[in-house]
């Protein structure tokens, strides 16, 4: 027997962002739903013709999505609340995108009629940079098929002569990410109701030729109650009674199985996936626990990062692992879906060739899933080549000169504690941050503004070399301007300059930093149509000159407001790039705070006296279990006051998180001792507030109040509605006013009219006063 190679996803978004266009046209009006779902079915098509040509034995079907794939679950399961208006049968285009982005109204779609509602809450994907639609259940939850796209993509494969393992998540994960208005109701408890239609769907595919159903349930990383280990067990064993011939892989990942290796080896599946690059720990306590007949799924890529394997390292921890179990019952895949790694890496042309050498994409990480395949099955000599090229790369990025800076090094050693202190306690702070005269309910903005297709144009021109940098200056200076003045119109109390210089709020910064790297089409999906080229942390950090202080100073020469100074904070640069992977991400974090001390310094001395330093990624960096919480959260949070703590009390610092959850590390958040926080609160009307209000958070907060991740203009009187649901629980001097992120992917007609009404807002709870 050979041993089995396999994906378990791969990246939707096409080579050249095809999906991301296809999608945006339709969302526009320019083109029509059979336009995008025929670009949609070629998208799929390339993909699983690629794996095919690559040797691999399991080709993933149903890893595709329009927009997110546990919003896809959603619909399968006829998960649709009721403010959609969804009548039964299957869920529309109009009805899933409205649950993707919210309706502004007055368009009748046939199947429901949105009078404007507002999109599902969305939050992170565990700790990854992915964002998902949270599905909202409710007591008594209905669930019925909705969608039949798990069966109807793998019948697609199969007219196409792709024989694929669908992929579907599974329906314990689902209920885990879920949410409900009534927070008596157990979601599990919804489990039988759920359970009926998850079978169907896998009765179909087992009708229509599957063998095999991959079903992702990476909540079995988590720490689990008695309530979630008994769903597993329940659910298991329904699917293994209705329907005992189809061959279920179980598939967790991002973690550990730890204490819950004994229920996952305990289920009535055919096979279990292992995260061997998360936790490569537990090879072998797996091994030597798991029954004979299990099926193992090895994933020995790492899914998440894009560096280049050590492909006879893998080899020399698997052989004993063939040696013990054979290959028959063994499958060799990435860690988990490749959806969070860029898709080609022949289309980065313009790299240095060495640092190219010590990177991996998704299409190479297939790659050397095949050479893995190959060596083990035809024997080493069969791809020596190949073998000995990928050594070679790891030794070269290992001695390299391009990595390490005796500088850096010995400014981290000089660090002490004193250097992430304030010089003075919050209360004794306020007192002084008076003197910047701002009324109650100050409005702001999170820092961008709409970047219009034509400054699109200008910085692609100026890249290119077809527009001069003094050209280039000149049209960001004048959309800085007019943005000042139009802040200035409508009466906002702090302005932001808009950034219209900044391609991205990370890439902006580690292009300016040493130690970062970039690629021209390294992208990746973060929600939707929204991606991310991430930046590729490879060595030491620092900052060989400042980076904003110019358009910051020019900003706040051009108004007498106050201007606020917008960086990005050390644990998002680390967690929104591809991170090194020899040295502690501490440490790679601790190079990035000192780098960033010495920009807020600067910013401050060119009389910048609200500075705002976001921090998004705090929460979605924790790991996966609790137990390591603490340890995180130590120096993450030192990290962020490392950045912070150079400036004198007069200077108000503030930062920014998004779709988190604070409850559980509210404490932490606290030390961060940051004079202003911004949260996203609109979406969850307020629920991610309480955290703050149980606590008797001391510092000042803007809860944001208008969703920006929606083209809905919400009206005064709704965000009047969410300002007084604030106001019962904190003091009116401590209410920021502000929408819920950067503005910077919304369009100016949306953005102009949010506004006003926000400002409008401020000034009516002032006047309640």
């Amino acid at each position: 027997m050979s041993i089995t190679t396999s994906n378990l996803g791969f990246p939707r978004i096409g080579k050249r962002r095809e999906l991301k266009f296809a999608l945006e046209r339709f969302w526009s009006g320019q083109s029509h739903i059979v336009t995008l779902q025929d670009i949609a079915a070629g998208l799929r098509q390339e993909n699983w013709a690629l794996q095919q040509k690559l040797g691999l034995d399991h080709i993933p079907s149903n890893d595709f999505s329009l927009y997110d794939h546990v919003l896809d679950t959603s619909s399968m399961v006829g998960a649709v609340p009721q403010s959609y208006e969804w009548k039964g049968g299957p869920v529309s285009p109009e009805t899933y995108f409205a649950m993707a982005r919210g309706s502004q109204g007055g368009h009748d779609h046939g199947a429901c009629t949105h009078h404007g509602v507002a999109a599902q809450e969305m939050t992170k994907w565990f700790d990854t940079n992915y964002h998902f639609m949270v599905p909202e259940l409710t007591k008594g939850q209905d669930f019925c098929l909705g969608s039949n796209k798990p069966v109807e993509e793998y019948r697609e494969a199969r007219q196409q002569g792709f024989d694929t393992r669908p992929v579907i998540l599974g329906p314990v994960t689902f209920l885990k990410l879920a949410k409900s208005k009534d927070e008596t109701l157990d979601l599990l408890s919804l489990l039988p109701g759920l359970l009926p239609v998850y079978t169907e769907i896998l009765r179909r595919l087992s009708a229509n030729g599957a063998e095999w159903v991959q079903i992702d349930e990476p909540a079995l990383v988590l720490d689990l109650d008695e309530n979630t280990q008994t769903a597993f067990k329940i659910t298991y064993e329904f699917f293994a009674r209705a329907l005992p011939r189809l061959k279920l892989l179980l598939t967790p990942y991002f973690g550990a199985l730890d204490d819950n290796l004994d229920l996952a080896l305990g289920l009535p599946v055919a096979g279990l996936h292992l995260d061997l690059c998360r936790a490569p720990e537990q090879l072998q306590t797996v091994v030597t626990q798991a029954p004979a007949g299990l099926v193992l799924s090895l994933g020995v890529i790492d899914g998440r990062n894009i560096w280049r394997a050590d492909l006879e390292a893998i080899l020399q921890r698997i052989e004993p692992v063939i040696t013990q179990r054979g290959t028959d019952h063994l499958i060799l895949a990435p860690s988990c879906s490749l959806l969070h790694t860029p898709v080609d890496l022949e289309l980065e042309t313009d790299i240095d060739p060495d640092f190219k050498s010590w990177l991996a994409f998704a299409t190479q990480k297939l790659e050397e899933l095949s050479i893995l395949g190959k060596a083990i099955n035809t024997g080493r000599d069969s791809v020596r080549s190949e073998l000995a090229a990928a050594s070679a790369a790891v030794e070269t990025r290992r001695t390299s000169t391009k990595i390490h800076d005796a500088a850096v090094k010995q400014r981290l050693k000089a660090v002490t504690a004193q250097l992430s202190q304030r010089q003075s306690p919050y209360p004794a702070r306020r007192e002084k941050q008076k003197s910047l005269g701002l009324p109650d309910f100050p409005t702001t903005t999170i820092g961008s503004f709409p970047q219009t297709e034509g400054v699109r144009k200008a910085r692609a021109e100026h890249g290119k070399g077809a527009l001069t940098a003094n050209a280039y200056a000149a049209l960001l200076r004048k959309e800085t301007e007019t943005s000042i003045r139009w802040q200035e119109e409508i009466g906002i109390d702090v302005l932001v300059h808009g950034e219209f210089e900044r391609n991205d709020m990370v890439q902006y910064f580690g292009e300016q930093l040493s130690g970062f790297a970039f690629t021209k089409h390294g992208w990746v999906q973060s929600y939707g149509s929204r991606y991310v080229r991430p930046p590729i942390i490879f060595g030491d950090v620092s900052r060989p000159k400042a980076m904003t202080v110019e358009w910051s100073a020019y900003a706040q020469s051009l108004t007498n407001k106050h201007m606020k100074g917008m960086l990005t904070g050390p644990v998002t640069m680390m967690q929104w790039s591809f991170v090194r992977d020899d040295l502690s991400r501490d440490q790679v974090c601790r190079q990035i705070g000192l780098a960033l001390r010495d920009e807020v310094s600067d910013l401050e001395k060119a009389g910048i006296r609200i500075i705002q330093i976001d921090e998004p990624a705090i929460r979605e960096g924790l790991p996966i279990r609790k137990a390591y919480w603490a340890a995180y959260l130590d120096w993450a949070i030192e990290c962020f006051r490392l950045s912070a703590s150079g400036v004198q009390d007069e200077t108000q610092i503030h930062t920014h998180m998004c779709y988190s959850e604070f409850n559980d590390i509210i404490d932490s958040i606290a030390a961060m001792d940051a004079d202003v926080i911004s949260i996203e609160t609109s979406r969850s009307k307020m629920e991610l507030l309480d955290a703050f209000v149980t606590y008797h958070y001391p510092n000042e907060i803007g809860p944001g109040v208008y969703d920006i991740h929606s083209p809905r203009i919400p009206p005064v009187d709704e965000m009047v509605g969410l300002l007084r649901k604030a106001r019962k629980n904190l003091d009116p001097d401590q209410i920021w006013v502000n929408p819920d992120c950067g503005l910077k992917t919304r369009k100016w007609e949306e953005v102009k009219p949010a506004l006003v009404n926000m400002v409008e807002a401020a000034k009516l709870l002032r006047l309640e006063q």
